[in-house]
């Protein structure tokens, strides 16, 4: 039995990691990831037992990663603006660190595989969230509202402004870059209508 290679094997995550985020799942096979990767396909079984244990493997190393981001320097206990402003600067970050595995998790949000990790990803992050968003109602910093609405005022703006980044354009214009001043007028907006 051959040992493994850590190099080899980071190599494989990231070019699966590539391959997904620009060709979706359906697009994605063993055979096209060892070709990108530059090892036969037998090599690929010496790290997983198939693509469906790479794929959960790898989501659970990137939305893992992506909580690590979201999480630093964030404390539940933080004003609501203030645990705001953490959550969209890390989480701008690290999409615009990281674009390959944003993408990759858009791609893994509308499969089955999604509800698979979620499952297994850490709960420490969502009780974190958890307990900030209920100590800002408490605080009577936050209007309560259902999870979802909650959510799409509080971060699918920021989601949407990154997406416009990315794409170096938007609806209204033909250049667009995500910069500071624009991303604290849009927090402030969506504090303002999250207040009771």
């Amino acid at each position: 039995m051959r040992t493994r290679d850590e190099h080899k094997e980071l190599t494989i995550r990231q070019k699966a990691i590539e391959l997904i985020a620009k060709n979706g799942l359906e697009g994605f096979s063993m055979q096209k990831l060892a070709k990108a990767a530059g090892v036969s396909p037998a090599t690929l079984y010496i790290y997983y037992k198939d693509k469906e244990d790479l794929v959960v493997s790898l989501s659970m190393e990137v939305f893992n990663k992506m909580q690590v981001y979201s999480l630093s320097n964030f404390s539940a206990e933080m004003s609501f603006e203030e645990g705001m402003k953490v959550q969209w600067k890390n989480r701008a970050a690290f999409f615009l660190e990281n674009p390959f595995d944003v993408q990759f998790i858009e791609h893994l949000r509308y499969s089955p595989v999604f509800s698979k990790v979620s499952d297994l990803i850490k709960s420490g992050f969502k009780e974190t969230m958890s307990r900030f968003v209920q100590n800002a109602i408490e605080r009577n910093e936050l209007v309560k509202l259902p999870f979802e609405v909650y959510w799409s005022m509080a971060f699918a703006p920021l989601f949407q402004l990154m997406k416009f980044h990315s794409q170096g354009k938007s609806y209204a214009s033909k250049k667009f870059e995500l910069n500071e001043e624009l991303m604290n007028q849009t927090l402030q907006l969506v504090l303002k209508g999250l207040k009771p």
